[in-house]
Formats: C-alpha cells, structure tokens, sequence
C-alpha cells in the first residue's frame, strides 16, 4: 500500500502586477483557474515512480547486468530465503 500527497495546483482568483512582455507595459495578470484535470495525471507518474523505485530496490538487492541474470540471482535468493529457520 502506497500513500501519496499532492499540492493543490494554484488558482488566481484576482489578477496581480505584472508585465506584458510584447510592450513591456505594465498590466494585470488573467484570472487561472486550478486545472481538475491533473490529479488522474498524478495517479499515473506515481503509479510510475512505485514502479522505479522497486526495480532500484530489486536491483540493489540481486544485482545483474542483464534480465538473465537478474532473474537468476532472484531466484537464488528466493530459494535461500526457503530454507532459512522458521520460513
């Protein structure tokens, strides 16, 4: 189980000083609103990032230089794991 948090993204409700960067005069900035869109976004790059961090974790583990290989130091610890005392 993995619990995530994520920021509201901000909302400007009333416009503040700014520049307009075409003639350099000075103006109001535009009403933003947050975008509800981007928290299903969220969902996945975590989903994404869980998934990272885990094959960092099992590479740090069983090591390897190739999927062969990987594979097959993760089975030689699952079968150590096997006969360790009270498995």
């Amino acid at each position: 189980m993995v619990t995530a948090y994520k920021k509201p993204i901000s909302t400007l409700r009333k416009g503040m000083q700014s520049v307009d960067l075409d003639t350099l005069e000075s103006r109001l900035s535009q009403y933003e609103r947050s975008d509800v869109t981007a928290l299903p976004a969220a969902g996945v790059i975590a989903e994404a990032m869980v998934a990272l961090v885990l094959a960092d974790a099992l590479l740090e583990k069983v090591g390897g230089d190739s999927m062969a290989e990987v594979h097959k130091h993760f089975e030689a610890t699952r079968a150590q794991q096997r006969i360790w005392p009270g498995s």
